[in-house]
């Protein structure tokens, strides 16, 4: 199996498990990345989603020896199924990448499909695939702008330079840094964090948040309403009744 999924109570890992090719992703793994995906997004006591690569590397990008491979290249389809796998679904729940080594190329997409990063202090991101001619198709151009702007986006995009931790910290790109060896520790402590608080409204910004760039303001602003409106009447008004009584008071 070239990816693992497991759970830590309501946290869902799911590991790139190739690190004799730096975990890049064929075919097959696409696919199963790609299941694993909907598997824990359909788990009703799954609330948060970690992503991370076995052996110290994140992921290297498409797996290139694999091209015109039968059975073994990256769909180029025009579907929700992108070359690396669960690149054009959104889950509905909060997702963390857990960087060591490299996140770049198509692993670095998979990186920017997350919502949260949490990246070593060696590691390095970076769109390499400039080098060899081969165009970012699983999101890059879309997602790595609304994170961090577009004149730094394009910087990174045309050039294909490395970016380490800090200059990446700087710039929106990751979330936190921590000590090599330690991201998916650290991202698996931020997923808890996140799956303890109240679900409902937290899915609720999160898929406004996401949508955000997708409309003119006005209607971005309406659909906030819409989504908070919703989640309210589906059970937020419990939590406001428990900050009355005392609880999540003071950070707590």
């Amino acid at each position: 199996m070239t990816v693992h999924l497991d759970t830590d109570g309501p946290v869902a890992v799911i590991t790139i498990d190739r690190p004799d090719v730096r975990n890049a992703v064929d075919g097959p793994t696409a696919a199963a990345l790609l299941e694993a995906v909907e598997a824990v997004d359909a788990d009703p006591d799954v609330a948060t989603i970690v992503l991370t690569g076995a052996g110290g590397t994140f992921c290297a990008g498409a797996d290139l020896h694999a091209v015109g491979e039968p059975g073994r290249g990256n769909a180029l389809t025009r579907d929700d199924h992108g070359p690396m796998g669960p690149s054009r679904r959104e889950p509905g729940k909060p997702t963390i990448a857990a960087i060591e080594g490299h996140a770049v190329a198509g692993g670095l997409e998979l990186a920017l499909w997350c919502d949260l990063r949490v990246m070593a202090h060696d590691a390095v991101l970076g769109v390499f695939c400039r080098r060899w001619g081969v165009p970012l198709i699983d999101g890059g151009t879309v997602r790595l702008p609304r994170i961090v702007g577009l004149g730094r986006a394009l910087d990174l995009i045309l050039t294909g330079r490395g970016v380490g931790a800090e200059e990446a910290r700087s710039m929106g790109l990751v979330t936190s840094v921590v000590e090599p060896g330690d991201a998916l520790a650290a991202a698996v402590a931020l997923a808890h964090e996140l799956a303890a608080l109240p679900q409902t409204t937290l899915r609720a910004d999160l898929a406004s948040a996401r949508a955000a760039f997708d409309r003119p303001l006005p209607e971005a602003l309406l659909a906030e309403h819409d989504g908070g409106v919703a989640a309210i009447t589906a059970g937020g008004m419990s939590d406001v009744a428990r900050f009355r009584a005392g609880q999540g008071r003071h950070g707590n």
